[in-house]
């Protein structure tokens, strides 16, 4: 009988020996600029409560404007949850349910919008696409049709972070995260305002509210008004890798979602602390 030879390997790493939670150590290796996977890709995200609660009247606008624009674009078009979602928040409170346990409901809800906008988009080959599919098989469903649509909501669920009784990550952050995960060229909001004001317009004194036209998301969270997104969307937009900016527009406005995918600017710009190229 032979003796067994040692035959471990030893890998040379920058980070074999250091902490991974030491961002000084981990900056040389992993201080560059991930690689965009897909930068054609134009995201765009359909509110929930702004849009697809209004009904054929609104909906249905918005669904032909998006099928005018399958030729020029690839997209991956992202719902909300709306007043139903607001629903399940109550009844889920009232039971004492944990945040990790509100979350995947709230997303339920997004997921059925996102169903029933596919449903309308599909004689143009467009499908609807769960998270695990959009993770790993984006690419080829897009080869083979022009858009897909799926769920805004990150798929957080049980994990979602304990420090609110109402999840803190919604369907704009997941939006966001989404597309700067996937180096897209783009991310356009879609609401039933024009952008952000320095009030709410449609709450008290909204007469006097203040259109913003370009800003960052630094100088957004000092906002002491309500926006017409996640507030989470700000703390995550100081993070990103990819988007430069987002764009807030108005779906109910005939042509913005077309204009904005364009580059024009027809509502909020909202600029992040991506890297400059």
């Amino acid at each position: 009988m032979t003796e067994t030879a040692n035959t471990i390997k030893h890998v040379a790493s920058p980070l074999a020996r250091q902490t991974l939670l030491d961002q000084e150590l981990t900056r040389p290796v992993a201080g560059r600029r991930p690689v965009r996977i897909l930068p054609w890709l134009q995201v765009v995200k359909i509110g929930g409560r702004s849009i697809m609660d209004r009904g054929h009247e609104a909906i249905l606008p918005v669904v032909d404007e998006l099928r005018k624009l399958l030729p020029e674009h690839r997209l991956l078009i992202l719902t909300g949850a709306g007043i139903r979602a607001r629903h399940l928040y109550g009844v889920g409170l009232d039971l004492g349910l944990p945040v990790g346990s509100l979350a995947p409901l709230a997303a339920s809800e997004a997921g059925q919008n996102g169903h029933m906008l596919a449903s309308l988009l599909a004689p143009d080959g467009v499908s609807y696409v769960e998270h695990p599919t959009i993770a790993t098989q984006l690419a080829i469903h897009l080869s083979a049709a022009r858009a897909v649509v799926g769920s805004a909501f990150p798929p957080y669920h049980h994990h979602e972070f304990p420090n609110s009784r109402i999840p803190t990550h919604r369907a704009d952050t997941g939006a966001f995260l989404l597309a700067d995960a996937l180096g897209a060229a783009g991310l356009t909001i879609v609401e039933d305002v024009d952008g952000v004001y320095d009030i709410d317009p449609n709450g008290d004194g909204g007469d006097k509210a203040k259109f913003i036209g370009e800003t960052t998301a630094v100088e957004l969270a000092k906002l002491k008004g309500t926006t017409p997104f996640d507030p989470a969307l700000l703390e995550v937009m100081a993070n990103a890798r990819h988007l430069a900016h987002v764009q807030v527009v108005n779906g109910l406005v005939p042509g913005r979602i077309t204009a904005a995918l364009r580059g024009e600017h027809v509502g909020t710009i909202i600029h992040t602390g991506a890297p400059k190229t």
